[in-house]
């Protein structure tokens, strides 16, 4: 429907614990890359698209006391701070999306759920995003397809099988579906989902693909932490 609206949630309740804390104690979406907080390059590429949403959500955990540090400025015209995260990543973007309702967002309106830690994605990716999915039944993902050869292990870390990749790709985000539709599929596949897709997938339906890049990877271990900000730097000497 051309009157649907379009709005971002971000879900930034996670402790990071796979990144490791010996480099530092706080949540890794609030660490420093490239002069800013992670999770403030990430705002960053959807405020770019200026007016092109209706409100732009931040869902951190209850008793986060970092948020307020890492992002003085946060939240703007349209933008909203939510303390509802929970356990999960499929119970934070739950209770965003039902506090985005309680907001005026409706059912029928879409959401682009993207990690905080994905900080490297670009308004381009964004905006291919939406004008593959605004106009699909189902809504989509950004995703990238496996260029490496993908073996299966078993318990003691050898190979057991050796998966065709062909028809592989690696989920990323931002994943877009209708508010309602997802609210529905989050309550009925349940906390272990592991993104939106999966439990849009577990309704019977099925998500559009929509080409990204290698680029837009999640910052997870220790070593990812130097490879984005690489990446950061070299983006600021283009536009400089």
């Amino acid at each position: 429907m051309s009157s649907s609206r379009l709005f971002v949630l971000i879900p930034c309740a996670g402790s990071g614990h796979r990144a490791g804390h010996a480099q530092s104690p706080q949540p890794k979406q609030y660490r420093r890359l490239a002069g800013a907080p992670m999770v403030a390059h990430t705002l960053e590429a959807f405020r770019a698209l200026n007016g092109r949403f209706a409100g732009i959500a931040l869902v951190v955990a209850p008793e986060d006391r970092d948020v307020d540090a890492a992002l003085p400025l946060f939240p703007l015209q349209d933008e909203h701070l939510l303390r509802v995260g929970g356990v999960t990543r499929a119970a934070s973007v739950r209770n965003g999306l039902l506090a985005l309702r309680q907001k005026g967002a409706g059912a029928h309106d879409w959401v682009l759920v993207h990690d905080a830690a994905r900080c490297l994605v670009t308004p381009s990716q964004i905006e291919a995003l939406i004008a593959a999915c605004e106009h699909d039944a189902v809504g989509g993902l950004l995703a990238h397809r496996l260029a490496d050869t993908l073996k299966v292990s078993t318990a003691d870390s050898r190979v057991a099988q050796t998966l065709p990749r062909a028809d592989k790709w690696l989920a990323q985000t931002p994943q877009m579906f209708r508010i309602g539709m997802l609210l529905d599929a989050l309550e009925r596949a349940g906390d272990a989902v592991t993104d939106e897709a999966g439990a849009i997938e577990a309704v019977g339906l099925t998500p559009l693909l929509v080409p990204g890049s290698a680029q837009n990877f999640k910052v997870t271990y220790p070593e990812d932490f130097a490879l984005a900000e690489a990446l950061l730097l070299a983006r600021k000497k283009v536009m400089a």
